[in-house]
């Protein structure tokens, strides 16, 4: 997993509340077996007319969003289904940040599964970005993991909160299997030990 420690990038938006995982990546995806690839399916129902032409209507196919890496969205976006290939979309699309008052739970995990930095802000927060970015085509937000500060060449500065069990995972790319593997050699002390205490009964292999 990529370390995340600071994104500066083009903003792009999505103004609708409750955006379930089903719209992140509708289920008629789901049959792929590998992580990568989901990327051109993501928003599929409102990125797109009749499965091919971009829909001229979705904020989000304006040029000016073009290579745009950070999300900013509304309240419990993520809701729905637990499906993990809603992450694998929204992160092989190009995004590494959303922003957004609140997250359903479920996918707020499964974000830091996958590197993925979902910020929290106030509904005013969120507000002034959005203003922000419609007003300048190719915003940008820089958004630093290390300070947990957002900040913008035209002043903004917002601070936000995150765990710091999530933070440590983040900074160093370290998903589940990683964060576990830290303690590689303190597992294979004990796993030695455990041999030397508990052999295994004659025609077995100890584990």
């Amino acid at each position: 997993m990529e370390p995340f420690k600071k994104q500066t990038g083009i903003v792009t938006l999505l103004d609708l509340p409750n955006v379930d995982t089903d719209q992140i990546i509708p289920k008629q995806f789901l049959k792929r077996i590998e992580r990568t690839g989901f990327g051109q399916f993501l928003f599929y129902d409102w990125r797109f007319i009749d499965g091919k032409k971009p829909n001229p209507d979705f904020e989000m196919n304006a040029d000016r969003y073009r290579g745009a890496t950070i999300l900013a969205t509304r309240a419990n976006f993520g809701c729905g289904s637990s499906r993990e290939h809603a992450p694998w979309a929204l992160l092989d699309y190009g995004f590494r940040c959303l922003i957004a008052p609140s997250f359903a739970d479920i996918f707020h995990n499964n974000c830091f599964k996958n590197g993925i930095l979902p910020v929290k802000l106030s509904e005013s927060q969120v507000e002034t970005i959005f203003e922000r970015v419609r007003k300048t085509p190719g915003y940008r937000l820089t958004v630093d993991l290390e300070k947990k500060k957002i900040v913008s060449d035209d002043g903004l500065d917002f601070t936000f909160e995150l765990d710091e069990f999530r933070r440590h995972g983040l900074l160093g790319g370290l998903d589940d299997i990683g964060l576990t593997l830290q303690y590689e050699n303190k597992i294979l002390a004990y796993e030695a030990n455990h041999r030397e205490i508990s052999p295994a009964p004659p025609g077995q292999t100890s584990i």
